[in-house]
């Protein structure tokens, strides 16, 4: 059973989402395209991931043109162009080149026409060419957008691979994120931001984090100071980036809540658009942090294969009691 608290429904504090946008121009010199017509548009956004390929605006029907894309045009596209009168050619382009279209992208090497050329000069729609084949140029500017224009976010916690799940560490300042995750780095764990750690969310709604560029292998520690976990500790410390699993939620022990004694209940939180498990720890002293995180990263995995202790006590415990009503009766 999933529930969720107050603060699980709401985005998390210290969560920043960044809108994201590419511009033509980076396109053009990540494939390094040809500018066949319309340069002076080359700082038009691209705001989504997926291309099109407009057949069917090719033969008039416009009524449900997707104009905020990249538009492709291969050889099936230029060579129907290529059989209209130019009249039919010229008010084809004048529907295809408006002021939401980012840029038109010539595969294959194919010569653009002249009415395309007159109108994405006349509307500053960037014309671009490519000699590699539609399909596989499309497969290829499609992950790119996706990587670049994923929803991303930057929350205040610490991020760590524990046992192969990501483990993303929040709660409170001074709360012991950072000496949680040094003493994890010590059992041969292995971190992966620490302070601020950026996510990123695919297409199929993973979460994968990492840390800015400035701090990356970098952990800080109250009175001692800023240390490389890379250096003190080895390359086989640190990595890149980590898909998140699970979220453990640091706060300090309150004598009068109601905490958690089995894990029936499970809790969720939303990072961006998607839902991740919490687990919420109380902090007091005398509680090995890092041991309680191992344990919970060797039990969401458990979880994962399809076993789960609670529910496994809790049917025997309903079993042992319905064995003892028969006994009675």
């Amino acid at each position: 059973m999933y529930i969720r608290t107050d603060q699980a429904c709401a985005q998390m504090k210290g969560v920043h989402t960044v809108p994201k946008k590419v511009k033509v121009s980076e396109l053009v010199r990540q494939f390094q395209l040809e500018i066949v017509a319309g340069e002076d548009g080359l700082k038009r956004n691209i705001t989504v991931d997926d291309l099109y390929r407009p057949g069917l605006e090719m033969a008039g029907y416009f009524h449900y043109f997707p104009s905020e894309r990249v538009q492709l045009l291969g050889r099936t596209e230029i060579s129907f162009l290529n059989m209209l009168d130019s009249e039919e050619r010229k008010n084809r382009m004048v529907r295809l080149c408006n002021e939401d279209t980012p840029c038109i992208i010539l595969t294959r090497g194919l010569e653009a026409p002249k009415e395309l050329i007159e109108q994405s000069n006349a509307m500053q729609v960037p014309v671009l060419r490519s000699n590699t084949a539609t399909t596989i140029l499309s497969s290829r500017i499609t992950d790119f957008l996706e990587h670049k224009l994923a929803p991303t976010a930057t929350i205040h916690g610490v991020l760590v691979d524990v046992y192969g799940v990501g483990m993303l560490i929040t709660g409170g300042s001074g709360i012991g994120k950072s000496e949680t995750a040094l003493e994890l780095v010590k059992r041969s764990h292995r971190l992966v931001a620490d302070d601020a750690v950026e996510i990123r969310q695919t297409s199929d709604g993973q979460l994968h984090g990492t840390a800015p560029e400035l701090i990356r292998h970098l952990l800080e520690i109250r009175g001692l100071g800023i240390i490389n976990v890379m250096t003190l500790f080895g390359a086989g410390a640190v990595r890149t980036q980590k898909r998140i699993g699970l979220v453990i939620k640091l706060e300090n022990w309150q004598q009068d809540k109601q905490y958690d004694r089995l894990g029936l209940d499970e809790e969720v939180t939303r990072i961006i658009d998607t839902d991740i498990p919490l687990v919420t720890i109380p902090v007091r002293p005398g509680r090995n942090l890092a041991v309680i995180i191992e344990v919970a990263a060797m039990n969401f995995r458990l979880k994962r294969m399809g076993y789960n202790a609670a529910l496994q006590f809790t049917n025997k415990l309903t079993e042992t009691i319905a064995d003892d009503m028969d006994d009675y009766d």
